[in-house]
C-alpha cells in the first residue's frame, strides 16, 4: 500500500465563505498515482471544515443563513468562549458542518454520487489555514 500527503492552504478575506476544491482534491490524487483507496481531506483548523455536498450557490446561501441562524456572529458577548475572541460561532458552525470527508477512489478516480463535490468552509477568516488531503491504496 502507497501513500500520499498534500496540504492546500487558503487565506479567504471575509469572515465566512464555502470554496470548491475539487479540482484542487483531484489533482492531489492525480499527483499521488493511486487508483483504488481512500481519499481523506480535513480541515486542520477548527474554524473551519471540509465537506461534500452540491454546487448549487442558492445552497451556499442557505447554508450560510442556516448557520448564522444556529450560531449568530454577533453579540459577541453572548458566547462564553468569546472572552478575549470574537470566534466562538465558528467553532459551533464547524462542529455542524463537520471536520473532513473520506471519498473512495476506484479507477483513479473520486467515487462521488451525482452532483458530489468537496467544500472548504471558512466561519473565521482573514488569516491563512490549511487543509490535509491524504491518500492511501495502491
Amino acid at each position: 500500500m502507497r501513500s500520499h500527503r498534500k496540504e492546500l492552504w487558503f487565506s479567504l478575506p471575509g469572515r465566512r465563505a464555502y470554496i470548491n476544491i475539487t479540482g484542487q482534491v483531484e489533482e492531489c490524487l492525480k499527483e499521488s498515482g493511486i487508483s483504488e483507496g481512500l481519499l481523506l481531506c480535513n480541515a486542520m483548523h477548527i474554524t473551519a471544515s471540509v465537506f461534500v455536498n452540491d454546487d448549487e450557490p442558492g445552497l451556499h446561501h442557505d447554508f450560510d443563513i442556516w448557520l448564522e441562524n444556529l450560531a449568530p456572529h454577533e453579540p459577541v458577548a453572548q458566547y462564553r468562549h468569546n472572552v478575549g475572541e470574537d470566534n466562538a460561532d465558528a467553532h459551533l458552525k464547524r462542529s455542524v458542518m463537520g471536520r473532513e470527508v473520506v471519498v473512495a477512489v476506484t479507477g483513479g478516480k473520486l467515487d462521488f454520487g451525482p452532483w458530489e463535490q468537496i467544500f472548504y468552509g471558512e466561519f473565521d477568516g482573514s488569516r491563512r489555514k490549511r487543509v490535509l488531503v491524504k491518500i492511501i491504496g495502491e
